[in-house]
């Protein structure tokens, strides 16, 4: 298949989302893509960080190639043993608890959501404070909840009972919590908005407001959870 011939496919039977660079990856190798044509590129930009093993790492390759000749799929009404063990395994490098997996970042997002209203249900809390120049998703409710109106404003009339308050800010934070917050999501470093890193004390001031007030506090660490840091 020559490029023209997967610029068209594209053009005539893919809805547009991103704008697209124009190159036609077809291969790749550790920190490497090959495009259609062969041409090499050093990739800094690991497919939104998803890629954070490189391109076909040997291990990733091969449990894929060992359980597709096993197993590709059973409902979620039976058991099998993998999901329990990384789940245990999530567990043991996080803060313990349980896992409920997700198909994307903006997924997770929407059961966090629900999550937090269902805990704030009983005592009438419903809203959840996000901040300014975060994102969280495309879905309806993670595009409101998004804190840039260019993303949102297209598809008014919005869900309520999201608000956005500025970054860092935690008085402005503060008095914007009321009797019907239910939860406050922060993006511990904001990618979408310009690599904006919280600041230290503000997180722990958050961290105790929240603990305070009875409020579930969320972390969106799309840039920074397992190892994203280097730490």
């Amino acid at each position: 298949m020559k490029k023209e011939d997967v610029l068209q496919n594209y053009n005539n039977y893919v809805v547009g989302s991103y704008t697209r660079s124009g190159i036609v990856f077809v291969k790749g190798k550790g920190s490497y893509l090959w495009d259609i044509d062969g041409k090499k590129y050093l990739d800094f930009f690991p497919g939104w960080g998803v890629s954070g093993l490189g391109h076909c790492h040997p291990a990733v390759v091969k449990a894929i190639k060992e359980q597709s000749e096993k197993l590709i799929h059973i409902a979620n009404n039976h058991y099998h043993p993998w999901q329990g063990l990384l789940a245990k395994r999530l567990s043991e490098l996080s803060f313990g608890g349980k896992a409920f997996f997700c198909n994307s970042g903006a997924e997770a997002n929407e059961a966090a959501i629900k999550l937090t209203r269902l805990y704030g249900r009983n005592r009438g809390r419903y809203k959840i404070i996000s901040m300014e120049n975060s994102f969280h998703g495309r879905t309806l409710a993670t595009v409101t909840m998004t804190g840039q109106k260019k993303y949102s404003e297209p598809f008014e009339p919005l869900p309520a009972g999201f608000l956005s308050v500025p970054f860092n800010d935690f008085e402005t934070l503060k008095s914007a919590v009321d009797e019907e917050t239910a939860g406050v999501i922060i993006e511990p470093v904001q990618g979408e908005g310009g690599i904006n890193v919280a600041e230290r004390e503000y997180l722990k001031k958050v961290r105790a407001l929240c603990d305070e007030k009875g409020i579930v506090l969320i972390f969106d660490e799309v840039q920074t959870g397992f190892g994203r840091t280097g730490e």
